[in-house]
Order: structure tokens, then C-alpha cells, then sequence
């Protein structure tokens, strides 16, 4: 008997206009983004209020475009303008228009105050739909590559030895400017264009330097406070008849490091190490708060290398629809400062803040020892003067400190595995540390509504 197999016939017409709702399940995540999107406000989102010129696209169907299309890893203008013609949830988002990539990325980078809404309408969502759990916030950073090439860079040291190779080559070029014409001889180069491609150089070198320049300077300003700090908690240890630990802490310096990069493509972004210090990457250094539902409930972008001074800026992100719940913040070594520490638990009077930080104050191994599995006494009581950081390693050693920063592992280090390994975003697509910062908002954005959706369908399954 020979096999049947389904006719199929793509040349017929369809008879009847087909309802483009038919081909989603109801339980589809497009649903979702769009019953969400409608409850954002409008206001915020740059509109031709004259009427004049084309069509205008609805702001929320951009938006709904926009966050359905990071959700599900497609992040350039192109690419998401090809996917109303071949994408079936989003034909159905756009109704059947097209937005060409131009108006996709213009309403993208025009709309920074609209996206921030956003982030806060989705945590208000999620509050009345009693998703959100802000006892306890995890705070980390992940770096991010930038819009550039890392070999569009230049140390300050370089940029100084190119400004002198280069002046060199100026007065060579002059030189063999002033014997071609004193001889009347023929020249094979055009000397005033690559005078010019010259001098160009070099004053964008001379600009690049003068930017290290002042980036050190204000990281000197920064630090004062920190250095400060030391050295008062060190004559507070003299005067206490105790021996300070340690070399004495040495005050900032303005001079800018030989190493210092600048980017010609991104001058905001900076050279980072990535992959656990396995290799670098031109990057920002973007920056999470997440709950114990694995929303993220804060979010900002620093260009700063590491994150020993973001601790405060990231828990000051927290969203007010939120942060007043939040009693205990975790966060690894590389956040620990004692200056950090009391920024967060004090108030600029000095009164406590009412959030406690749980902080390592050293790396800690994945290897756990048998010792370790057991259960651990609670640690000795403090000495009278101990130090900020022996009493942030003491706290950690509690049975209370222990519980709570096992949750760090769990909470905010899954969402950017999510966000770079299911959504695929590991790369901005816009350049500039505010343009930079707007895309981190819609990711996250997308992300949130992406777990909303996630955690109320487990939440009807039960």
C-alpha cells in the first residue's frame, strides 16, 4: 500500500480572510505584553500631537513591539522590522502594519522617560498580582559589550607616544613640502591631505588624553571621602591602644593610569574584564536589584571596571514602589567597601536606614568542605573595637547572615544567565552611556514581563 501524504497547495487562495487570532494559543505570552502594555501610561511617550505628516504608529504597539522582540532575543531594528512580515505573534501585535526599522529605532531612542514608566508599571502590576517578594534584594552587575571594538581604543600612555610620532611625520611632511618647492621637483605624495589626516589625529588624541585626564581627576574627588574614612577608623584604633592592619591607606591620585582607555567609536564605554577575568571586552557595567520572585526591581548602568563603589547607587535605584519593603540587601565581595556599607544603612543624617547588608567581604570557593556541609555554630561575640569589615565577617557567620545570602545565588545570578543566554542580549545596540542606559531599561522590561508571565501561569496551574 503506498504512504499518504497531506496535499499540499500553496498557489489556492484562501476563500475566506483568515483571523490572525486563530493561529496563537490563548495562553500565549503575546497576550500577556499586550493586557500589560495597555495599562502603561501614555504621557510619557514622544507623540506629533499637531496631527501633521503621516500616520503615527499607537506608542503602545511600539512599545509592545519593542518589549515582545527583546523578550524572544531580537534586538535590531532590522531584524525586528522583518519580523512583522514573518513572525506570526507579531504580525498579529501589529495588526498587519509593518513599522519600517527606521521608525523602530527612532521611537526606541526618543522614548528614555517612556521606558522608565514602563519598569515601574510592570513592578505595580506584579504587586497587585502578589508576585512580588522585596523582603530581601540581591544587587550584582554583569558586564555587557558595547556598540564598539575594543581596538578602537587607546591608553593614555599610547595616545602621548602617537602625539609625538605624529608631530614628527607633520614636520617631515613640511620639510619635504619646503625642498619640492625650492627645487621645483615633482612630490609623489599629497602632503596636504596627510597634513591634515595628521593634525586630525592628533588633536583627537590630544582630546582623548584630556578626557583620562579629567576622569581621574573626578575618580580622585570620589574616593577622597573613602580615604578619609581610613584613615579615621585607623586613628580610632591608636587611640585605642590598638595596632592598625595593614599598610597605611594611600590618598587618591589625579594623575591618570598609563593604561587608561579611551574609545574613539563609544568614549563612555570602557575596556572591562569578563568571563571571571578570562579576557576583556569594551563594556558598561549593568547593574541589578532582584527580589526572591527573580523580578528585577532596580536597575541602572555604570561605566565603572568593577563594583566597589555601586553598592549604594544600585540599592538608591530600587524602584519606590518597592523599596520601602526592603528590609536586607545581598551582594558578593566585590561590592564590600565599609564606606558602601554605611551609605546603605544610614540615612545622610545618620540615622539607620532600616536595610541591613549582607556582603562578603572575601571571595568564597563553590567547593564546600564536609566541615562546611554541617551545621555551624554561631560565631563568637565581636570584640569591643572591632573593624566595619570584621563586623560585616562576623554577621555573615550568623545563622541568619548564612540563610539569607544563599538566596544571592539564586535569585539575581539566574536572571542574567536568562537575559543572556535565553533572551541573547550580550550586546548593546545603541552607543553613549544614556542611550545605553534607556536599552537596559527596556531589557529589563521585557524580562520582567517575560517572568510576570511565567510566574502567573505556574501560579494557575496550582
Amino acid at each position: 500500500m503506498p504512504a499518504r501524504f497531506v496535499n499540499l497547495d500553496r498557489q489556492t487562495p484562501m476563500l475566506l480572510p483568515c483571523d490572525l487570532r486563530d493561529w496563537l494559543p490563548a495562553e500565549h505570552l503575546i497576550h500577556f505584553i499586550l493586557d500589560a502594555v495597555e495599562q502603561i501610561p501614555t504621557a510619557h511617550f514622544r507623540v506629533n500631537h499637531r496631527g501633521t505628516g503621516s500616520e503615527q504608529y499607537p506608542p503602545t504597539m511600539m512599545l509592545a513591539l519593542l518589549v515582545y522582540c527583546y523578550a524572544t532575543g531580537r534586538f535590531g531594528s532590522r531584524t525586528i522590522e522583518a519580523a512583522t512580515h514573518s513572525d506570526v505573534a507579531v504580525r498579529y501585535l501589529c495588526a498587519n502594519h509593518h513599522p519600517d526599522h527606521d521608525s523602530i529605532c527612532t521611537f526606541r531612542t526618543a522614548n528614555r522617560a517612556a521606558f522608565q514608566a514602563a519598569f515601574v508599571t510592570v513592578l505595580q502590576l506584579a504587586r497587585e498580582l502578589r508576585l512580588t517578594r522585596v523582603g530581601t534584594v540581591s544587587v550584582d552587575g554583569t558586564k555587557v559589550q558595547a556598540n564598539a571594538s575594543k581596538h578602537a581604543a587607546v591608553s593614555y600612555q599610547r595616545a602621548g607616544e602617537l602625539i609625538a610620532q605624529l608631530e614628527l611625520e607633520v614636520q617631515e611632511l613640511v620639510t619635504r613640502a619646503e625642498a619640492a618647492d625650492t627645487c621645483q621637483a615633482k612630490e609623489p605624495l599629497d602632503i596636504p591631505a596627510e597634513l591634515q589626516r595628521r593634525e586630525q589625529r592628533v588633536e583627537s588624541l590630544k582630546q582623548a588624553r584630556q578626557v583620562i585626564e579629567a576622569r581621574a581627576k573626578e575618580m580622585a574627588a570620589a574616593r577622597a571621602d573613602e580615604h578619609q574614612a581610613k584613615v579615621a577608623v585607623r586613628a580610632a584604633q591608636r587611640d585605642a591602644g590598638q595596632k592598625p592592619r595593614g599598610p597605611e591607606p594611600k590618598a587618591p591620585s589625579e594623575v591618570p593610569d598609563p593604561k587608561a582607555q579611551y574609545n574613539f567609536t563609544d568614549p563612555e564605554s570602557r575596556i572591562m574584564k569578563a568571563g571571571n577575568g578570562s579576557h576583556f571586552e569594551q563594556a558598561y557595567n549593568a547593574q541589578a536589584a532582584v527580589d526572591e520572585a527573580m523580578l528585577i526591581v532596580g536597575q541602572r548602568v555604570s561605566a565603572a571596571p568593577n563594583d566597589k563603589e555601586e553598592l549604594a547607587a544600585s540599592v538608591a535605584a530600587i524602584s519606590p514602589v518597592v523599596a520601602g519593603d526592603v528590609q536586607a540587601v545581598l551582594a558578593d565581595s566585590g561590592f564590600y567597601s565599609a564606606a558602601a556599607v554605611q551609605a546603605v544603612e544610614q540615612k545622610p543624617d545618620g540615622t539607620p536606614s532600616g536595610v541591613s547588608v549582607y556582603a562578603a567581604v572575601e571571595k568564597q570557593t563553590h567547593h564546600k568542605t564536609v566541615a562546611q556541609l554541617l551545621p555551624q555554630p554561631e560565631p563568637a561575640a565581636l570584640p569591643e573595637h572591632a573593624t566595619p569589615k570584621e563586623q560585616m565577617a562576623h554577621r555573615m557567620k550568623t545563622s541568619a547572615g548564612r540563610t539569607l545570602y544563599k538566596l544571592r545565588k539564586q535569585t539575581v545570578e539566574p536572571v542574567f544567565g536568562i537575559i543572556k543566554e535565553i533572551m541573547g542580549f550580550r550586546r548593546f545596540r545603541l552607543r553613549g552611556w544614556e542611550k545605553v542606559s534607556l536599552e537596559w531599561t527596556l531589557v529589563c522590561v521585557s524580562y520582567n514581563l517575560k517572568r510576570l508571565f511565567r510566574l502567573k501561569s505556574l501560579a494557575v496551574a496550582r
